[in-house]
């Protein structure tokens, strides 16, 4: 599992990567900006949050940390939609981001439900 626990911490920190690349490349336009440091503020903290469970001193702890991860996947994910309804960046363009989002949602998903039953 420790393994698995470092690849997710370097996938985490490779997200937030992207993020940070997607605001860099938004214009100053208003619309663009706020959302963009939204995004980017959500988007980054997914990896910072696992980093916390990763080092957590409990299971109480680590289960709390993972549902922030989860919390913050689910705003990025709003406001990425944003950003593609309110046409200030494509749909293809923004489809591999949205998917990797989807991904790491399901992963910390199935995290936070193993830890909850199994006492993991």
């Amino acid at each position: 599992m420790n393994d698995e626990r470092q690849d997710l911490r370097e996938r985490t920190k490779n997200f937030a990567l992207r993020i940070i690349k997607l605001y860099c490349a938004l214009d100053d336009g208003t619309l663009a900006q706020v959302l963009g440091k939204q995004v980017l503020r959500s988007g980054t903290s997914v990896g910072a949050n696992y980093r916390e469970a990763y080092r957590s001193r409990s299971k109480a702890e680590f289960i709390s940390k993972v549902g922030d991860c989860l919390k913050e996947l689910e705003e990025t994910a709003y406001w990425l939609e944003l950003l593609v309804d309110g046409k200030v960046v494509s749909q293809v363009k923004l489809a591999p981001l949205l998917d990797e989002t989807d991904q790491l949602l399901a992963i910390f998903t199935t995290i936070s439900k193993k830890c909850k039953n199994t006492g993991a």
